[in-house]
């Protein structure tokens, strides 16, 4: 049988991730980050992004396995204890591209950071905003009067997205979701799917009277005249699942709970 991989382990500081630390330390053998081929992330889907936003600014991205030890756990494998080593070489890679968020603020400061569910624009008072929507440099609507909007990846459309009634896709489908949050005009409008190598902007109206900020996964941008979002295909990162809970059927069962 064959060397199990250098694997780190990496871990929420809640409690129940920490407990589940130490029983995977005194089990297994463990490397430090920099020398591991595989990362193993205990918590929840919050914690396993931060973990990618982490892994995106290294020069080397290895693979991640993630166990559940938080709540939903859409991007997180079932916790066990035993049997690590067979779980991560049976895995099932999934690789996910993140998007490329370019936020330009009403001073004029222009701030670039990943998303790998979702960039989502968000009134930031009580007074509704007022986007203009281009695509490829298009403007596909004019006004869209709303608490937000939101460019959804297919890992990510199961998260924020669904929650604002967008589409669910599926991994693979080379397609972006372009989800309005609370419409209010044009009322029937419910958003777009578009081909992953769409190029959106979305113009800030009235920013001033309006303001917006912009928020790509957990980080934020506030008062922003202006917000670029494309594929950033110079980064990709690799999630591990074990075969019987894939992210793509996961992604696929989606569609058919009420």
């Amino acid at each position: 049988m064959s060397e199990p991989p250098r694997r780190a382990l990496i871990a929420s500081p809640t409690r129940p991730a920490q407990v589940g630390a130490e029983e995977l330390r005194e089990r297994y053998e463990w490397v430090s980050e920099p020398d591991a081929e595989r990362v193993v992330v205990l918590g929840g889907d919050g914690f396993m992004l931060q973990t990618l936003h982490q892994m995106l600014e290294r020069p080397l991205i290895v693979p991640a396995f993630g166990m559940n030890l938080g709540t939903v756990g859409f991007l997180m494998n079932d916790w066990r204890l035993d049997g690590l080593d067979e779980r991560l070489r049976r895995a099932k890679p999934f690789r996910v591209t993140p998007l490329a968020m370019i936020a330009t603020t009403i001073e004029g400061e222009r701030v670039q950071m990943p998303a790998i569910n979702e960039v989502s624009l968000l009134r930031e008072t009580r007074q509704t905003a007022k986007l203009e929507i281009m695509v490829n440099d298009r403007v596909v609507l004019p006004e869209l009067v709303c608490d937000g909007i939101l460019v959804a990846t297919p890992a990510g459309s199961t998260a924020y997205n669904l929650s604002a009634n967008g589409p669910i896709l599926p991994l693979g489908s080379a397609l972006l979701a372009l989800t309005p949050i609370s419409p209010f005009r044009p009322r029937r409008w419910r958003g777009a799917i578009l081909p992953e190598k769409a190029r959106i902007a979305i113009r800030v109206l009235e920013p001033d009277k309006r303001p917006v900020s912009a928020v790509a996964d957990q980080r934020e941008v506030r008062d922003v005249a202006m917000v670029e979002i494309a594929i950033d295909r110079s980064r990709e990162l690799t999630l591990l699942f074990d075969p019987e809970h894939a992210l793509d059927d996961r992604i696929t069962m989606e569609q058919f709970i009420a």
